[in-house]
This record gives structure tokens, sequence and C-alpha cells, in this order.
């Protein structure tokens, strides 16, 4: 059959091209980068030589400017590619669920970001959270978590990007592996986590450019699509060629779609622990202004939502429709499963629809999307590294200026060991789909009891290890033997198979959040978090800085004497009032009723969102077993770009207006000195 013949995807960009992207774009962007961070450090009062700014930017960043990194950051090479495969593979149903599997979970940490600046606002990692909560052995386990989905991570990256640049330039893949982060850590290394968030609103502005081309090009300019009824027509045909099992009538145009339901479920859990186990995230609800945090984070969801859902039901929709075109890559086959599950479906559409400029288009859209992460993963790993190991157990009197010293080379360590990682899983036949489903896999079970050790009061260290030790066995037994009842056999191939990952998934969350919950309610704690806020911002003058090592007080809330003194002296200014440090020598004071406000709008607008989006609109289509007539079906694509359209003038403008004041001293900075 020719679904099972593997026609070779054929090149439409010289490797030269490639090479240039990666090296050239990516080094052109490190140069404008550190011009970029020079003229901030020389006309504002940030510079990148204090560690605060180095890893949180002091704590300063509007909420544009964070709900751009939180879009740029978010938007993986798997968005792009793992959604249009989707598309492709299960149909409409594809890119809602990838988009849903996303969302939800950052909606959700718009609550947990509150808390951290209700209750550890001079943390620097989520580590140092836990490390102030529960003493070593917490620390230890959540540490080794941290890297491991740094690990997962990097390697979905760099595998994703190397795999199209491959696929569109024959650029090497192990080449690619080891010089797509090395750009990347050029301008990481010079600037820190302000210039991550100012290559994040590059990245993001050039990503929802070449969305709106592509929109223009499949639904209007294109001869072999032309209209948004053409392609309709193309996909119910496609219907009739190759239908998709479990889909209603094998269509590729309803939401009924058991596969398309289940592959939400693992998008949902793989999304739970890219976020809440990921310092990249943690990250930035550390660096925005703490009035501002949720409402950066809500800003960050609604907006991300727009990349997979739009970009794929362009792209990914149009690959299974323009299959039978003779300008198809791999025609007259379809995709091969090893070439479907490394994401080529989406470049495959773009060949097709604008030939060489579309390949460009889509090289440069995954570089983008690759190196923005890519750099947030750097700067995440080098604070983890440099807080959490090196000043925690190895220099407790670090000073600043080694702390930025350490960041910057176990940034460089980390691009050279990442491109060694991603090459030891591509030589092992790993691909960006097997990572995709095997990261909630590996990950849920510390997901809750991470959350949890922010926001309850009452949890318990027993909670915590029982939790996510037994909730990993459990998860890991359930991905063995759903693997082998469902499939079979277990093998490397088939432990990545959704409904393997569901299984798994599925037990490791569920399970470590029951026991994490009852465990501690056996013996509940009563925790005020005195210790986590007393976590000092780590000032220049760092021999007089507390660090995370003189409060290991466990779960008996108490501190060091400093923190002691700073704690009553705040309780007789006044128990309701919450002194937050928005930048070196700055204090900002906040009253602790505004942020539980904060908070429970967070609540209200994560449950909303999570029941509008999760259920109100899919779970309806699923159960009447609907599918799209034509002009429903223009409809759904004609919400695709509204929601597009309005995200990226929000990302595009949001940050500009609320730094034009900013902006202003700089260029005045430029053209009216004396």
């Amino acid at each position: 059959m020719s679904s099972t013949v593997e026609t070779e995807f054929k090149p439409l960009l010289d490797q030269s091209v490639g090479y240039g992207v990666v090296v050239g774009v990516g080094f052109f962007f490190a140069a404008l980068m550190l011009v970029l961070t020079t003229l901030q450090a020389k006309f504002s009062k940030f510079s990148p030589s204090s560690s605060e700014e180095f890893t949180s930017a002091s704590r300063s960043v509007k909420p544009g400017l964070v709900c751009c990194g939180i879009v740029s950051a978010w938007t993986w090479s798997a968005t792009l590619l793992q959604s249009s495969t989707a598309a492709y593979t299960f149909g409409v149903s594809g890119p809602w669920w990838y988009g849903v599997g996303g969302t939800i979970q950052l909606a959700i940490f718009a609550m947990v970001a509150a808390k951290v600046k209700m209750n550890a606002n001079g943390a620097h990692t989520f580590l140092e959270i836990v490390k102030a909560r529960f003493g070593t052995g917490a620390h230890l386990l959540f540490t080794f978590y941290a890297f491991l989905c740094i690990l997962v991570v990097c390697g979905s990256l760099l595998l994703g990007g190397a795999a199209t640049v491959n696929a569109l330039t024959g650029m090497n893949i192990i080449a690619a592996c080891f010089l797509l982060p090395i750009g990347i850590a050029v301008y990481v290394v010079f600037g820190g986590l302000r210039a991550t968030f100012i290559c994040d609103y590059a990245h993001t502005l050039i990503l929802f450019v070449i969305i709106y081309v592509f929109f223009g090009e499949v639904y209007g300019s294109s001869k072999e699509v032309g209209s948004i009824g053409a392609l309709y027509d193309l996909l119910v045909q496609a219907g009739k060629d190759a239908p998709v099992v479990g889909n209603q009538n094998g269509s590729y145009v309803t939401m009924k779609s058991n596969q398309g339901l289940v592959f939400g479920a693992a998008t949902i859990l793989s999304g739970f622990s890219g976020v809440f186990c990921d310092q990249g995230y943690w990250q930035r609800a550390i660096a925005s202004a703490p009035r501002s945090t949720t409402k950066a984070y809500m800003l960050g969801g609604l907006s991300w939502f727009a990349v997979p859902w739009a970009f794929a039901s362009c792209l990914g929709l149009a690959a299974r429709a323009l299959v039978t075109n003779p300008k198809f890559p791999t025609f007259p086959n379809p995709l091969s499963p090893s070439q479907t599950s490394a994401g080529l479906a989406a470049p495959a559409a773009a060949a097709v629809v604008m030939g060489r400029g579309g390949a460009i288009a889509i090289l440069l859209v995954v570089f983008m999307a690759v190196t923005s992460a890519v750099s947030a993963e750097l700067i995440a790993v080098s604070s983890l590294f440099a807080y959490d190991l090196y000043r925690t157990y190895l220099r407790p009197k670090a000073t600043s200026a080694e702390i930025v010293r350490v960041s910057h080379y176990f940034i460089c360590f980390w691009a050279v060991w990442a491109g060694c990682w991603s090459t030891i899983l591509h030589k092992a036949s790993i691909d960006l789909g097997w990572l995709f489903y095997v990261q909630g896999v590996v990950l849920s079970p510390a997901v809750i009891p991470i959350a949890l050790t922010v926001t309850w009061s009452k949890l318990t260290r027993a909670g915590v290890f029982c939790g996510c030790i037994i909730g990993a066995v459990l998860g890991m037994l359930a991905w063995m033997i759903g693997c082998w009842k469902i499939y079979g056999e277990i093998n490397v191939p088939n432990l990545a198979q959704p409904y393997s990952a569901v299984c798994s998934g599925l037990t490791g969350l569920l399970f470590s959040g029951l026991i994490t919950v009852f465990v501690s309610l056996a013996k509940p704690a009563k925790y005020d978090f005195s210790g986590t806020r007393a976590i000092a911002i780590y000032d220049d003058d760092a021999s007089t800085a507390e660090t995370a090592s003189d409060r290991d007080q466990g779960e008996s809330g108490s501190s060091s004497p400093m923190a002691m003194e700073k704690s009553s002296r705040s309780e007789k200014e006044g128990a309701e009032v919450v002194v937050v440090e928005t930048g070196i020598g700055k204090q900002e004071a906040v009253s602790r009723a505004e942020l539980k406000v904060v908070f429970k709008r967070a609540a209200w607008y994560s449950l909303a969102l999570t029941v509008a989006v999760a259920i109100l609109v899919p779970i309806p289509m699923f159960f009447s077993h609907y599918v799209f007539s034509k002009g429903f079906y223009t409809f759904w694509v004609a919400c695709t770009i509204i929601w597009a359209a309005m995200s990226g003038i929000w990302c595009m403008i949001l940050p500009l207006w609320e730094s034009r004041a900013e902006i202003m001293i700089i260029v005045r900075g430029i053209f009216m000195r004396k």
C-alpha cells in the first residue's frame, strides 16, 4: 500500500540556505540583542552585570512584554510542527486540542504566579521555594525533575528544528543540532533574561507576520487551494480517499474524532508538565511586576492559543488536502509515519502553496520558535545551576558577580551539551513526536506537588515525597502495562503511542495529586510562608545577602534571624501590607488583600477559560457527531483568522505602548547627546 511506502522528502532549498539561516540569522539576532543590551545598560538603570537583572530582569517587566515572552517561549518547534501533524492526521480536532493542551495550563499557572508574588516574591527559581519550605531532600528531588524537564524540552526543540531544516535544505541534522544553540547562547550570555524578552518580541512579531502570509496564500491567492471553500472540498475528498479511523464518517472536518480526543488528553498532560516543571515559566512569573503577573499570563494564554490553532488549521489541513497534488514533496505517496512523526506536514504544505518562498518562511518561523524557546531554557537552566547548585551547595556566600559569571559558564556548557543530547536522541531514533508524548509520562508526577508548594499551607514534606515517588512508580507501571495490553508489545515506538502516554500520564498526575493531598491531610502542616517570603533579592552587596541555605528550616516555618527581624518589622508596620521588591534597591508596598484579589481573579479566569475551550466548544460537537458543512467550516476558519489577528496585534502593539517612555529615553540618549 502507498501509505506504507516512504518517498524521500525532496528539499526545495540548498544546504547553503540552511547553514545561512542557522548560523547567519542566529548571529544577526545575537548582534542585534547585544546592541540593544548595550543601549539599555547605558541609558537605563538596568545592567546585566547584576545577578538580579541577569536572572530575573529586576522583577520589573511589564505585562505586555511578559505576555509576548510567554507566547514566544511556549511556541516550541512542536507547537508549529506537532500541531500541524495532528491536523494532518486527525483533522480539525487536532489543532483545537493542541491549543487546549497548552492554554489551560497557562491559565491555571496564572494562579500559581499570583501566589509566587504573594508568598515568595524574592525567589529566583521555584527550587529556592522548595528549599526554603521543605529542606534539602525535597530540593534535590525537584532539582531532578527540573533538569529532566529541560532535557526533554531541549531535545524536542532541537530535534524538531533540525528535522525541518534537514527536510527543507538537506542540511546535516547533527550539524543543525549543534549550531542552533550557539548563536542563541551568545546573546543570552551578554544580555540575560531581559535580552530574551526583547528577542521574544522580535520572534513573535516575525511569527505572526508569517502566519498572516500563509493565511493569504492558502485561503486566498494560491492556485493549489485558493479559497476556504476549495480547501473544504479537498478535505472532503481526502476523507473519502484516506478516511480517519475513529472519525465520524472518516471525515477530516469533524470534532467527533476518537484519536483526536486521546491526542487532546495526551497534550493536556504533556502541557501541564511542560509548564509547571519548567523553570522558564516560573522565571517569567518572577520577572514580572507584582500587580501585573496574573494579567500577563492571562494575556499570554489567550494569545498563544491562536498560534497552534490557526497555524495548524491552515498548513496542517492544507497538507492533508494536497497529498495528491504533484507538487507535494513525497508525491505520489503521503508522508510516511516517520516523516509525519518528525513534523513535516507543515513544511510539505508550505512547499506546495508557496514553493521556495514557503520553504524559506517555514524555515524562518521554525528557527524563530527554536531560538526563542531555547533562549528561555538556557537562562532557566543557568539560574537553576547558579542558585540551586552552586550557591546552595558549593559556595553559599557567592557574590552577585560570581553568580553572573557562573551563569555565563553554564549557559555555554549547556548550549554544547544540548547539541550532544539531541544528537544522542537522534541516533537512538527518538524524534519530536516521541518526546512530545513521553514528556507527560516522565514529568506529570511532579506537577501537583510543585504547584501546591507555593499555594497550600497544609502541604507536608511526607506528602510531597509520597506523591512524587509513588505517583512516578504507578505511572511507569501504567505505561508499560498499557503499552503491552493495547499494542501487544513493549518497544520504543509503542511507548510513545497516544494511548500508552495517556495511561501513564493520567495515572501519574492523578495519583500523585491524590496521594500528596491525603498524606498531607493525615497530619497537616500549618505553614505561614514566612520562610519563603523571607527569600531575599540578591543585591550587589552580596556579602549581606541572605541565602537559601541559611533558611533550611523545613516545614516548621522558622527562618533565619535576618528573616525574622524583617518579618517582625513588616508585621509591626501593618500585617496586611506586603513589601515586595520590584528591583535592586526598590520596594513597592502592595497590600496582601490586593494580591488575594489578583489570585481570585486568576482562579475565576482559569476556570472560565478551561470550561469554555475544553468542554463547551468541543464536547457538544463530539457527542453530536457533527460533520462540518461548508458554511460552518468557513465560520471556523474565520474564527482562527480573527483570533490570530487579535493576538498578533496585541503582542506587537502592547509591549511598545507600555515601554514608550523607556524607548523615548533611549532614543533621546542616542540622538540628543551633545
